[in-house]
């Protein structure tokens, strides 16, 4: 009897341990999902088309540029402010030049701030949803196509916002398979030529 009473508690324990395991790998993709959906974080919103409205109240957009440790590229946005008129689609770019002597493969991750300001700061284009991948000594302007959604001017905190800072940090991404055995075939070719 004590050994089946045992046995009860031994596949409670196991089924809570497995549930909070699957409870924390479900936790990541929520977590992003919430902040894509509510801007949290400063998170910024996707949009197919420009603004069908565009107001006479203009706001001032402050661009920003870093990269992680340990990323050899140089990278910054090419104007660092800009002003334009809410639900207004504008264009800026960003600058990133890979000084090494190999191709280096980079992702964007992104935020705004105020992060209340994620909510209505909408990206129509952006270098930052695709995987970046610089040649040696290749240098690129990257464009950005956004506009502030109008209906931060109902929302009673962030309608008081007038400036939005957007950042943007480079990280190093692993090659995509074909450039990563092209860079290896190469440094093969440079050792037997020698």
């Amino acid at each position: 009897m004590a050994m089946n009473q045992n046995n009860k508690i031994a596949f409670r324990f196991l089924g809570v341990a497995a549930f909070m395991l699957a409870m924390s790998f479900a936790a990541v993709p929520f977590y992003d999902w919430f902040c894509r959906v509510t801007g949290f974080g400063g998170v910024t919103q996707v949009a197919v088309q420009k603004s069908d409205e565009i107001l006479d109240e203009t706001m001032n957009i402050r661009f920003d540029g870093s990269l992680e440790a340990g990323m050899p590229w140089e990278f910054k946005p090419i104007e660092r402010k800009m002003k334009i008129k809410i639900g207004e689609t504008g264009l800026a770019f960003y600058e990133a030049y890979n000084p090494t002597d190999k191709p280096i493969a980079g992702t964007a991750s992104y935020n705004v701030y105020p992060y209340i300001a994620g909510g209505y700061f909408t990206k129509i284009d952006c270098f930052c949803f695709e995987m970046q991948v610089l040649q040696p000594g290749e240098r690129v302007q990257m464009p950005v196509t956004f506009f502030v959604d109008p209906e931060i001017k109902d929302d009673a905190e962030a309608k008081l916002i007038k400036s939005i800072t957007l950042s943007y940090t480079f990280h190093v991404t692993d090659l995509p398979n074909t450039q990563a055995s092209l860079a290896t075939d190469d440094k093969s070719q440079v050792k037997a030529a020698q």
